[in-house]
């Protein structure tokens, strides 16, 4: 028996040994790949010596005698620290993902093979200007040259991830930049979805007025009245189940109402304390670790510029200069049509066109699976754009036997000039040059906020589609394609786009809120992407004659929302100070103590507070008793609360109060039952996921920002050391948003925020701020992986200084890249 027992204790100790060398072996192999900051690099492709100086936050200072050398350098930055990062992305845009993970990205490689974002994207290489052309082979030469030293010194290959993930890295090509620029459109769009959305909808509410309040019109003078989508395509199926595949997490493709979001905003001189221009921009998009925004300056030979940059984009995207700001806001410019095709019924091979039947132009694309036989693809193009698959965005629900759907999008251009607008802004000495720089941008249209020392301004850049005033359904829905009068008739004029230059006001500022009431088809668009976050915006901006970079900071980090402070008046009056009084443990108590939480409230959605879970978990409540039995599974589209529909139901707008009767029941339930009701389902959905001691709920715990790894977040474990989870405040309709999910067991995850903010002083320029939402590292084992983390969740920044001296001063290394003899 001793012997037996010796023995297990020998194999219990090789095994605990064998784990240890196992773990220690992994870690060598990973921390290979941690880049040095601190050295001298001997490297081919620059004409003189480079330094990157990375200051204590890790934002690299790149000085250099040429612009080519300085651009050369950033693309050397970008893969020291995101080279999994960008692989990911250009493998995203040639619809190769399935390479690396098989069948669970196929999906994604479909629908980007479909839309033929990488061929676009290299026949657009030589429409850029010649400085842009310069730019993009000076950063693609500096990318090459850290993974040839990746591959020199072996260090392991360049991430962790590509241990899990092995493969090749082809060189970087000036096309990889322009296929993320349209990757970074493709998760910005919304406008497809949306079509479908109405066209689902038309077709299962009779009454066109029930459709306003479901979808409602941002406020402003009313939309005239449309055709509903039976009549536009006659045989669209009425009651089709959605079709619509699951797609992994890094899809481009992104949920209803999780697409690009922003804010932005300026102040003249006359408005400002100091004398000088102020401006603040936080672009939102879905949270991931790493963030998608990487910091850096660059010291052009037109000056420094420093800001928020796209690892594999060779430009600074937000930011600033000496003495020009600028920032970027999604403008939900409509440039987006779903056309159905009828096939020929002789011939399905060829689609209906104003002229007759026309083959569809084809072409094969073969898709390599791991681990899987390969799957051959036919491509197919009509007039106005890619043959869609049924099952994508559920356009089978909405499209008739013996037609298909085909999108046309401005993005899809192969002469797409928008990288060359984004490196003139960088250049651009004055508003009035930004504004000019950026006529060639395409996509994904923007609102372009600009502040120079004396002005303020913004500029809706993109093309916008010419249509025709006769179009049958203004874009807002499907429409047949062979309608000549449905069709694209080119692009409206860049002096079409929205500008607002030197307001009289002093003030400027979107968060994707409606800028302008226009008549069709110089309309920009009919769908927007707030009504909510724009009026506290108002409220601040005019609650002061002037204002400070400090105030600045207070509006963007504001966690008022407007929405509760509007709504629960209307859902409430009713209820409130009601009924009898009832014993503890009973649901009549419960509902008491809820609306006596809620009475004393004043709508900040702070994660401390119990209030916002009790007003979130009761909106989303009604809203699904409201529509659950009008829209059957239709309803789990409509993810999250839209507050204009309840004001619509609670004020009775066009007789919008009967969603709160039951179709299925014999009694006629008002809008306070279904109130009570509802506020009933929540307190009780709350009880089982956070306990029913109402008073002892936060926020922050249903409101976890969700900054998960695309990729290895999911692997039990390994998810614990590269996954960011953390407590935060905000909400969907605050101005410090933080976009809950929707869905799923967890609906108020933060799952889309403002990964970059940036707050801009132009009476003190080095008093500048900005912050991401992680780190400047991509690699798990780095200190700078997340050390943002928390300085981003409690609303801090870290300077934003072009002092060349400041940089140094507190300096974590410096590279030197010299060139080779």
């Amino acid at each position: 028996m001793g012997v037996f027992f010796q023995w297990l204790l020998r194999i219990a100790g090789g095994l605990v040994f064998l784990a240890a060398a196992v773990v220690m072996l992994a870690y060598f192999l990973a921390s290979r790949s941690l880049p040095e900051y601190d050295k001298t690099l001997e490297i081919g492709g620059i004409s003189a010596p480079v330094e990157i100086v990375r200051d204590n936050a890790n934002v690299p200072h790149i000085f250099s005698e040429t612009d080519r050398d300085a651009f050369f350098a950033l693309g050397y930055a970008h893969a020291q620290d995101r080279l999994w990062q960008m692989m990911i992305l250009r493998r995203t845009a040639q619809g190769r993902l399935s390479e690396l993970f098989g069948r669970a990205t196929l999906n994604t490689d479909t629908l980007i093979r479909r839309l033929d974002i990488y061929p676009l994207s290299v026949q657009s290489v030589s429409a850029q200007d010649a400085r842009t052309l310069a730019v993009l082979r000076a950063y693609s030469a500096g990318v090459n040259a850290r993974i040839d030293e990746i591959n020199r010194d072996s260090l392991g290959r360049g991430a962790p991830e590509m241990f899990l993930f092995p493969s090749a890295i082809a060189p970087w090509q000036p096309a990889d930049s322009i296929a993320i620029q349209k990757v970074m459109a493709l998760q910005l769009a919304g406008h497809l979805r949306d079509e479908v959305l109405r066209a689902r909808t038309s077709l299962l509410l009779p009454e066109e007025e029930r459709l306003r309040d479901i979808l409602p019109d941002a406020p402003g003078t009313g939309v005239a009245a449309l055709p509903d989508f039976a009549s536009l395509v006659p045989g669209a199926p009425r009651y089709a189940a959605s079709t619509e595949q699951p797609m992994h997490p890094l899809s481009p493709f992104k949920p209803r109402g999780l697409a690009g979001a922003s804010n932005a905003w300026a102040a003249a001189p006359n408005r400002s304390a100091t004398g000088g221009t102020l401006m603040a921009n936080d672009p939102h998009l879905g949270l991931t670790a790493p963030a998608i925004w990487y910091l850096a300056r660059l010291e052009l030979q037109s000056g420094g510029v420093i800001g928020g940059t796209i690892p594999g984009l060779p430009t600074i995207l937000s930011g600033r200069s000496e003495g020009l700001g600028w920032g970027l806001t999604s403008a939900y410019m409509d440039d987006q049509d779903v056309f159905i095709e009828e096939l020929n019924p002789e011939n399905p091979e060829e689609y209906r066109t104003p002229d007759g039947f026309k083959p569809f132009v084809t072409r094969k694309s073969i898709i390599t699976i791991a681990d899987e036989a390969p799957v051959t693809l036919t491509l197919r193009w009509t007039d106005n754009g890619p043959v869609l698959p049924g099952s994508f965005y559920d356009l089978g629900t909405i499209t008739p036997s013996g037609h298909v759907a085909a999108l046309g999008w401005t993005a899809l251009s192969a002469q797409d000039t928008s990288l060359s607008a984004a490196v003139g802004i960088m250049y651009a000495k004055s508003v009035r040059e930004a504004i000019d720089a950026t006529e060639p941008y395409i996509s994904p249209a923007q609102n372009l906020t600009l502040a120079d020392r004396e002005t303020i301004a913004m500029k809706t850049i993109g093309a916008m589609p010419r249509r025709h005033a006769n179009h049958q359904s203004k874009g807002r829905m499907p429409s047949l394609g062979w309608i000549a009068q449905n069709r694209w008739q080119g692009r409206l004029p860049y002096s079409s786009n929205p500008e607002f230059y030197a307001p009289v006001g002093g003030i400027v500022g979107n968060t994707n809120n409606k800028t302008v009431e226009r008549p069709f088809p110089l309309h920009v668009s009919y769908e927007w992407g707030d009504s909510q976050r724009i009026q506290r915006w108002q409220r601040l901006m005019q609650g002061r004659q002037v204002h400070t970079r400090d105030s600045f900071v207070e509006t963007q980090l504001d966690t008022v929302s407007f929405s509760a402070r509007s709504l629960l008046p209307l859902v409430g009056a009713n209820l409130w100070f009601t009924g009898d009084a009832a014993p503890d443990g009973t649901p009549e108590r419960q509902r008491q103590r809820a609306l006596a939480l809620l009475a004393e409230w004043n709508g900040e959605m702070n994660e401390h507070l119990p209030e916002p879970l009790i007003y979130a978990a009761w909106m989303r409540a009604l809203q699904t008793r409201l529509i659950q039995d009008d829209l059957g599974p239709l309803a789990e589209e409509f993810t999250h609360v839209e507050p204009l529909f309840i004001e619509r139901v609670f004020r009775n707008v066009e007789n919008a109060s009967v969603w709160c009767d039951v179709i299925q029941s014999a009694p006629v339930e008002t809008c306070t039952d279904m109130a009570r009701l509802a506020l009933d389902d929540a307190l009780l959905w709350i009880a089982e996921r956070y306990g029913d001691q109402l008073e002892s709920l936060r926020w922050g715990d249903a409101h976890q920002a969700t900054h998960d790894h695309p990729v290895l977040g999911e692997i039990p474990v390994l998810r614990h050391f590269v996954n960011i989870r953390q407590s935060t405040s905000g909400g969907d309709n605050t101005l410090q948003r933080g976009r809950t999910s929707g869905s799923g067991d967890d609906p108020f995850q933060n799952v889309h925020a403002a990964a970059y903010r940036g707050v801009y002083d132009f009476a003190d320029p080095d008093s500048s701020l900005f912050i991401i939402s992680t780190g400047q590292s991509g690699h798990f084992l780095s200190r700078y992986y997340d050390d943002m983390a928390q300085l981003w969740r409690r609303g801090e920044y870290v300077p934003m200084s072009l002092d060349a001296d400041l940089a140094r001063a507190a300096a974590v290394g410096v590279t030197t890249l010299v060139p080779k003899p």
